[in-house]
């Protein structure tokens, strides 16, 4: 099931040193030299009550990409399903999937944090059965004229639903995990599947993905069934400059800034949960977080991508403190010294 190696980008846009404006800005740029430099995917992560997320409504900020792009395909990493009303993002799915000519990937996820689903008034015991059930009628809203439903959560009797997306049946379904429960969830619906991690866990879970992928690629009624090649992804944060020692001295206090963001909604119910996941000593040493120059980068892409049986490497250019223009230097330099020769091994 494997395919040629291609490329996308990650983003979380976490509030970084300049006005929120400012950052909005800064990052439809970078996805404009994405785009430029044949990137596959753009996928944003959806965060609340928290700077590491000050893009909340995902399909807010895609609707404005619609505008400043043409090819790039994009979506949420995923929309967090127990935060939303299943009718009213279908809705605005469909819009996003029209004004951007047919670009919409939709990754779908319950999300990892409580506190950011108490935030909305969901219990976080409850979030596996709102997932599903919104994942349900999600469905039933792109492909069906009238939904009715009658569950746990919601109840809808002879619902119109006369917009439909312009991808048939419906975009195609990502899900994002790190763990063995989520990738083997993901394999049996045939989701497009991004995973995290040192690569030797990389390795694990895109080989038990392979597996049960297999053993269900001919089950009807698979939530993905329309794409019969899944990408299988890996996603690093990287920044490259001139020399190792330079990315290391401009890395390190950019990772200070966003390690302080993805941990404070945690630390201020006093929760150090994910303090050591996201250590910077522990990411450097898991080749999670890849800095240094293009050979030092290039070299770290190839192991995980090996390790991996990699098809799709998803880089985040531009996270903590880093400027605008580090991070489209970094880009640059990842386009034009790693991206051929990484195509050129993989072909």
């Amino acid at each position: 099931m494997s395919r040629p190696l291609d490329f996308g980008m990650f983003d979380w846009l976490d509030a970084g040193t300049d006005t929120t404006a400012a950052l909005y800005e800064a990052r439809l740029r970078l996805v404009e030299m994405a785009e430029r430099a044949g990137f596959h995917g753009y996928h944003m992560a959806e965060h609340h009550g928290t700077r590491l997320g000050m893009a909340p409504s995902p399909a807010l900020f895609l609707a404005a990409l619609t505008q400043r792009t043409s090819r790039i395909r994009f979506g949420p990493m995923a929309y967090l399903l127990p935060l939303y009303h299943p009718l009213r993002l279908a809705e605005e799915l469909c819009m996003l999937d029209h004004l951007s000519g047919g670009r919409v990937e939709m990754g779908v996820g319950r999300g990892v944090s409580p506190y950011e689903q108490r935030c909305f008034g969901v219990d976080p015991e409850e979030a596996r059965a709102r997932f599903d059930e919104t994942l349900e009628i999600l469905r039933a809203a792109m492909t069906e004229d009238v939904v009715n439903h009658t569950g746990t959560h919601y109840r809808f009797e002879g619902v119109p639903m006369p917009i439909k997306p312009l991808q048939k049946p419906y975009p195609p379904l990502w899900y994002p995990s790190f763990t063995d429960s989520g990738t083997t969830y993901a394999a049996e619906q045939g989701y497009n599947y991004m995973c995290i991690g040192p690569p030797p866990v990389v390795a694990k879970l895109t080989t038990l993905y392979r597996k049960v992928w297999a053993e269900h690629r001919d089950r009807p009624g698979r939530l993905n069934g329309h794409v019969q090649t899944p990408r299988i992804g890996v996603m690093r944060q990287v920044f490259i400059a001139d020399s190792d020692a330079q990315a290391m001295d401009i890395a390190a206090a950019a990772y200070a800034h966003f390690y302080r963001s993805i941990t404070e909604l945690w630390h201020r119910h006093g929760d150090n949960t994910y303090d050591e996941f996201f250590r910077w000593e522990n990411c450097l040493a898991g080749e999670t977080v890849l800095v240094g120059s293009p050979a030092t980068v290039r070299e770290k892409i190839r192991n995980v991508v090996a390790a991996g049986d990699i098809d799709y490497f998803v880089g985040s250019f531009a996270w903590g403190s880093l400027t605008p223009a580090q991070s489209e230097r970094s880009l640059a330099l990842f386009v034009s010294e790693i991206m051929p020769a990484l195509r050129d091994a993989a072909a």
